[in-house]
């Protein structure tokens, strides 16, 4: 099958080709390949669309997911989980609501790996529980257009076009692709309209062992939400425009090794209206923009049996607000540094054992220092059934976002504190990977102490929401397998999680984010090839949610499902027909507590590729 076939679906979550064995398709043809819906129905995709109903990833949204999404991964909270592309790691220092705002179409990244632990540790900056990585995708020449109607009003464009030239620079083949995607909708619930809006171009380099990525996007996003971020029932809403630069270079060593580098310059504009529909012009107390300048080397290489991982990171970062404006200082700048040499020998049996031990520093020109040592021990062997079982010990650290250090600490919907500190987390854990009668996994049982991290809680009394340190034990497990015939796909994921809270004697009756998560979360992701032409696609996360004063609605329970049924006709097979729907059983769970659900969306898309 030519690539460009396979574009259509790759850019709506169609399917992959039923004449070829699933087992035979590398990864990088979907945006993941742990879930059946790559994209959702009610708006265009988005990196974040890919992670709705990822294994490891609880994602908690307020309106749609890609309208504003807290990516939480092992019982974390939004503000330390990190997102990389390529050598760089992309913040938000304003708030972590905003880090999964990338400018990027997924057709230009390659499928999100979830980093944890040791990996995390060592590959990331500015996160402490966990990442999602993304590389970037080698350039195809093909294209397609998609048009999409809906529910609530619901219509949506998108176009893509990639071109591989026959030009070389200095030995590359040159190459170039577009996006352009543009959404609206009433919304699911009255005063949740939205209307999103995106732009990318870039430029590429690529030859066997190196790709030179130049990038640039700009994003816009307005939404409504009642109960957004207040419990007043107010028509709040969000404006947020974002502009992303990035520039990436990759070579490939061979065996493991590589070197990379990257540089990104991030706008994030955010303009939050209390009350939309005021009576003299929408009341705006919250506009913020903030400015990020990223450049990160990170690589692997051997030198005389022994390996070198290393990575250097620098951050630099700036702030304008009307009303984050009661901190110590609005620029800031973060250095990470770390180096993980790792040693391995060949056992008896053939297997390798692996040890890994190093340390990073993490520096900040206002929140001082800190040293985080990383030590993992694993056995390896390709041939057996458990080709992998490892323990590893990781500490991490980052500082607060602008939000929790500068907002008013007496008076405003946030009340903030200038005196936060670093915040700390200290990770032990042991798993294993293989391939067992066909079924592949993993699984891993985990606990963590963070300490000093920042959490927005509730006090009865008070209807703003505070920012607090608290110190956290989390102790948990986790298991993810996958299997695929002719005929089906199944992933399978499950994770357990318990937490014991200390927020050193404040007066706490409830948590909007670092108690807000799932004892129980299962996922099943379902992929079924009725024939040739048609295909059924369903995505389940069913959750039994720790109790929350705040969760006014929807239970502590749930189950959300989207389902997806696509028809490519033999005589067209460059046309794609789907019809979609997301929270299937209409499900009102307040994945934030306090914010209101969002409920059934119903789409039909046509894409034709070339």
């Amino acid at each position: 099958m030519h690539p460009r076939n396979l574009l259509a679906p790759l850019l709506l979550a169609a399917p992959l080709c039923a004449q070829v064995a699933p087992v035979s398709l590398p990864e990088l043809l979907v945006y993941s390949p742990r879930i059946a819906n790559q994209s959702p129905a009610g708006t265009f995709a988005t990196p974040v669309s890919s992670l709705r109903f990822e294994p490891q990833v609880d994602v908690q949204a307020r309106n749609l997911t890609e309208a504003q999404a807290d990516v939480t991964i092992r019982g974390g909270i939004f503000e330390n989980t990190g997102f990389k592309f390529g050598a760089v790691s992309v913040i938000d220092p304003q708030t972590g609501h905003y880090s999964a705002d990338a400018a990027v179409a997924p057709a230009m990244l390659g499928a999100p790996q979830v980093l944890t632990g040791a990996e995390q540790a060592m590959a990331t900056s500015a996160s402490t529980v966990g990442a999602v990585a993304y590389g970037w995708r080698p350039v195809q020449t093909a294209g397609a257009v998609l048009l999409t109607a809906g529910t609530d009003g619901l219509n949506r464009e998108e176009f893509y076009q990639g071109y591989v030239s026959e030009a070389r620079i200095l030995g590359q083949r040159l190459a170039a692709d577009v996006a352009w995607a543009h959404s609206e909708s009433n919304g699911t619930i009255p005063l949740g309209d939205s209307r999103f809006d995106r732009v990318n171009a870039r430029l590429q380099l690529a030859g066997a062992h190196a790709q030179t990525d130049f990038f640039a996007g700009y994003q816009a996003k307005f939404f409504g939400w009642p109960n957004l971020y207040t419990p007043f029932n107010s028509a709040e809403s969000e404006n947020l425009q974002n502009f992303l630069v990035a520039l990436n270079h990759r070579v490939d060593l061979g065996g493991g090794d590589f070197v990379e580098a990257g540089f990104y310059h991030r706008r994030n504009k955010d303009d939050y209206a209390f009350n939309r529909f005021a009576p003299l012009g929408p009341v705006h107390p919250f506009q913020h923009t903030t400015w990020v300048d990223g450049a990160a080397v990170a690589g692997r290489q051997e030198f005389g049996g022994l390996v070198l991982n290393y990575r250097g990171e620098v951050l630099a970062d700036e702030l304008r607000s009307t009303s984050l404006t009661y901190g110590h200082f609005h620029t800031r700048m973060q250095t990470k540094v770390s180096l993980v040499p790792e040693k391995s020998w060949t056992l008896a049996d053939g297997a390798h054992l692996v040890v890994k031990a190093g340390a990073s520093l993490d520096s900040s020109n206002h929140e001082g220092s800190a040293v985080s040592p990383v030590v993992e021990i694993a056995r390896v062997q390709a041939a057996d059934p458990l080709t992998r079982i490892y323990f590893s010990y990781a500490s991490t650290s980052q500082v607060p976002s602008y939000t929790a250090l500068n907002s008013n600490a007496a008076a405003g919907l946030f009340r903030g504190n200038s005196n936060l500190g670093r915040e700390k987390s200290h990770n032990l854990e042991a798993g294993l990977s293989g391939t067992v009668d066909g079924w592949v996994g993993q699984a891993a049982v985990f606990y963590r102490q963070d300490a000093n991290l920042v959490d927005w809680t509730f006090r009865r009394g008070v209807t703003a929401r505070s920012a607090n340190a608290v110190d956290l034990n989390t102790t948990g497990a986790e298991l993810v397998v996958r299997r695929s015939w002719i005929g089906w796909d199944l992933v399978f994921g499950y994770t357990v999680l318990t937490k014991d809270p200390d927020y050193h004697g404040a007066i706490v009756d409830a948590s909007f984010y670092a108690l807000n998560y799932a004892r129980h979360r299962l996922t099943a992701a379902i992929v079924m090839r009725v024939n040739n032409e048609i295909e059924v696609r369903m995505d389940n996360a069913a959750r039994l949610q720790a109790a929350n004063q705040l969760r006014a609605l929807g239970g502590s329970d749930a189950i959300i499902s989207s389902l997806s049924l696509t028809y490519r006709p033999a005589a067209w097979r460059r046309t794609t027909f789907t019809v979609q729907a997301d929270n299937l059983w209409n499900s009102s769970f307040q994945e934030v507590p306090a914010v209101p659900a969002a409920r059934r969306q119903l789409s039909a898309s046509v894409a034709y590729a070339w």
